[in-house]
C-alpha cells in the first residue's frame, strides 16, 4: 500500500516536472555514449534500464519507473540489463536471468528486490534462492538447473560485457536508443530523471531512432 501511494506521488510529481522542464544538458543531465552500442529493437526505441537487485537505488527507483514504462507508446522498447561490476554481483544476475527463462520475471521481479532490502535475505546464495523461489511459485530444480544452465551463464557474461560496453559507473542508469545516457545521480532527483527520460526518448524519435526497420 505504501509503495502505491508512493508511486502514485512519483507520477503526479513527474507530470509537473515533465511538463516544466527545461532541455537537458549535455554531460550535466545526460551524456552521449563515446561508442554508441547497436540496437536489438528492430524498428522500436529501445530504452535499457541498466540495475542490480543489491542496490538501494535501484530499488527506490522502481515506484517511479514503473509507471513510466507502462505508459510509453508503442514505438518504445524497455529492457532491463542487471549490471555487473563484479564477481559477487553475479549470483543476482543469475537470478535475473533465471527468472526470465522460466517466465516468472514479471511477476517476481519487485519481489527479489523486496526480499533482498526489506527482508534482508542473502539471495546470493543460489540454495536459499531456489528455496525462495519455491516460496513464491517455481518448482526449486526446475530454478536451480536453469540458474546452472550454459544459457543463463552465457547472459551473465554478456551482462557483464554490456555494462563495459556501454560504459556504465553506476547504478541506476539508462540508456536511450544505444547513445543517450542518463541516470537519478546526473538530473539530481527522480522525478527530474523521469523528465529528462522523456526528453531524450522524444529526440530519439525526431532523430528517426525508431524508424530503422521501417
Amino acid at each position: 500500500m505504501q509503495r502505491a501511494a508512493q508511486a502514485f506521488l512519483f507520477s503526479l510529481v513527474g507530470l509537473t516536472v515533465a511538463c516544466n522542464a527545461a532541455e537537458p544538458v549535455v554531460n550535466k543531465d545526460y551524456r552521449v555514449l563515446e561508442r554508441p552500442q547497436p540496437t536489438a529493437s528492430g524498428n522500436k526505441i529501445e530504452v535499457l534500464e541498466f540495475f542490480y537487485y543489491g542496490c538501494p537505488h535501484c530499488y527506490d527507483l522502481q515506484s517511479a519507473l514503473e509507471p513510466w514504462v507502462k505508459k510509453q507508446p508503442g514505438d518504445v522498447e524497455y529492457k532491463r540489463v542487471p549490471t555487473v561490476f563484479r564477481d559477487s554481483w553475479i549470483p543476482l544476475t543469475k537470478t535475473f536471468y533465471t527468472l526470465e527463462a522460466l517466465g516468472a520475471l514479471d511477476k517476481l521481479h519487485q519481489d527479489v528486490f523486496d526480499a533482498v532490502h526489506n527482508k534482508k535475505l542473502d539471495l546470493n546464495d543460489p540454495k536459499l534462492m531456489a528455496k525462495w523461489a519455491e516460496q513464491h511459485g517455481v518448482d526449486a530444480k526446475k530454478f536451480s538447473d536453469m540458474y546452472n544452465s550454459f544459457t543463463v551463464e552465457s547472459k551473465s557474461q554478456q551482462s557483464v560485457q554490456k555494462t563495459k560496453n556501454y560504459g556504465i559507473t553506476g547504478t541506476p542508469s539508462v540508456v536511450v536508443a544505444g547513445k543517450y545516457l542518463t541516470s537519478p545521480s546526473m538530473t539530481g532527483n527522480y522525478q527530474s530523471f523521469l523528465a529528462v527520460l522523456d526528453q531524450l526518448v522524444a529526440k530519439a524519435r525526431q532523430e528517426g531512432a525508431g524508424k530503422k526497420a521501417g
